[in-house]
Order: structure tokens, then C-alpha cells, then sequence
């Protein structure tokens, strides 16, 4: 059985620092392309960034220069820095990996997503 489970969200200030967490577990062979989405209630899932397992990282618009995304391959975790937060920031964070059990044979996962609210 594979999982993500994501931590680290919360209540920041505008301008406020906060990091995610999500980590991988179970029976895991590999795992390509990790990264994050966001959704605010009534809005579609959208991109916050995502990282390939050779580092390459691609971030959506909106975070970019703010959030620096980064994995370790070694520990199945990938972990957002979210910097500079704004208000529009405000939604549920989901965590997502396409994860291998075999080595031909994977599927995308996701977390049960964390709330991160930005407000004064």
C-alpha cells in the first residue's frame, strides 16, 4: 500500500514563510515526477510547482520567485518553500507522485492535501 502524506501547513501572515511537507511510504520501487497542486473551494485543481527526479523544477506563474520545490530521492520527500505569501495563496495543498511499485508498473498518487491560509 502506497501513501503520501503531507504536513506543514497553517495560518501565516502576508508575507510569511512556510514549508510543506509530504513524504512517500509503502512499497515504493521509484518514483518520477513529484509536486504539489492547490484548490480553493469552487476553483479547479491547479499547479503550484513540480520537480522531475533529476531536480528539474517547474513552477506555475503565480509562485514563481516566491516557492522553491525540492526532493530527496533517497527519503521519497518533496518539499515546497513558500515564501512572500499572499493572500491568493490561501487554498489546500495536495502533495503528488507518479510512484513504481514494480519496475514497470506505477501509478500517480495523491495526499489528503493540508490547509495553508494566508491572512492577517
Amino acid at each position: 500500500q502506497v501513501q503520501l502524506v503531507e504536513s506543514g501547513g497553517g495560518l501565516v501572515q502576508p508575507g510569511g514563510s512556510l514549508r510543506l511537507s509530504c513524504a512517500a511510504s509503502g512499497s515504493i520501487f521509484g518514483i518520477n515526477a513529484m509536486g504539489w497542486y492547490r484548490q480553493v473551494p469552487g476553483k479547479q485543481r491547479e499547479l503550484v510547482a513540480t520537480v522531475t527526479r533529476g531536480g528539474l523544477a517547474n513552477y506555475a506563474d503565480s509562485v514563481k520567485g516566491r516557492f522553491t520545490i525540492s526532493r530527496d530521492n533517497a527519503k521519497y520527500t518533496v518539499n515546497p518553500q513558500m515564501n512572500g505569501l499572499k493572500p491568493e495563496d490561501t487554498a489546500v495543498y495536495y502533495c503528488t507522485a507518479f510512484i513504481f511499485w514494480a519496475p514497470s508498473t506505477g501509478n500517480d498518487y495523491w495526499g489528503q492535501g493540508t490547509q495553508v491560509t494566508v491572512s492577517s
